[in-house]
């Protein structure tokens, strides 16, 4: 679990960049929520026993193919959706922590450059692509949609209890000390938008939060 739950702030932070930019080239407008969630669905092999982690779920040809009937139907309106998910392996795995299976099925050849998970490297990436994303989420008013009640808010217990609560549980920490401020970032801000849409459903809320989406 060490090295997905160090590596999730890359995902986090990669995916929410990459789907933002390619959505303003699209001209679309991107659910955050599902944003983060995609970025590291990828790692839903780690819960599956047969699974071998970094392989098939990680692989840019079964995204496409998973994607292929999602553009038929929103076309161009997918095109964020699609790289929020690929680029946990194309660019976030593939640079760091261990070689993937990039292309599975049509080779179980495993790719990637391998820089060392824990290595001053690595850290130093994490930092960047968290602080611009950060940057971003702050300066699109994103943080602050977050943090009203919204349905698909929900979504994001998917990331918060399979990756960033059990680092969070394991004694001593798995994820490198550096690295745990923005984890915690990511926690919280995942826990207070859970809340206050689960307050908002149940009618909890004042109204000047607003109405659910």
């Amino acid at each position: 679990m060490g090295e997905i739950n160090s590596f999730a702030v890359g995902h986090f932070a990669l995916g929410y960049m990459t789907a933002k930019a390619s959505a303003r080239l699209a001209k679309e407008k991107v659910n955050v929520p599902v944003v983060f969630m995609l970025s590291i669905i990828p790692d839903i092999d780690i819960v599956i026993p047969f699974l071998e982690h970094r392989g098939p779920t990680h692989s840019v040809l079964m995204a496409l193919m998973i994607f292929i009937p999602i553009f038929a139907v929103y076309q161009k309106k997918a095109i964020p959706y699609f790289f929020a998910l690929i680029q946990h392996s194309l660019i976030g795995d593939y640079i760091s922590g261990g070689r993937i299976q990039l292309f599975w099925p049509v080779t179980t050849g495993y790719y990637g450059i391998e820089i060392g998970i824990t290595s001053q490297t690595n850290i130093m990436m994490e930092w960047i692509f968290f602080v611009a994303s950060l940057g971003i989420l702050l300066a699109t008013g994103d943080m602050t949609k977050l943090f009203k009640p919204h349905t698909t808010n929900l979504i994001l217990t998917v990331p918060t209890f399979t990756v960033l609560m059990p680092t969070f549980l394991s004694f001593p920490l798995e994820v490198p000390a550096s690295l745990i401020l923005p984890h915690l970032f990511y926690f919280i801000t995942f826990i207070v938008a859970i809340t206050v849409t689960f307050l908002g459903i149940q009618g909890i809320l004042p109204r000047k939060f607003g109405k659910i989406g």
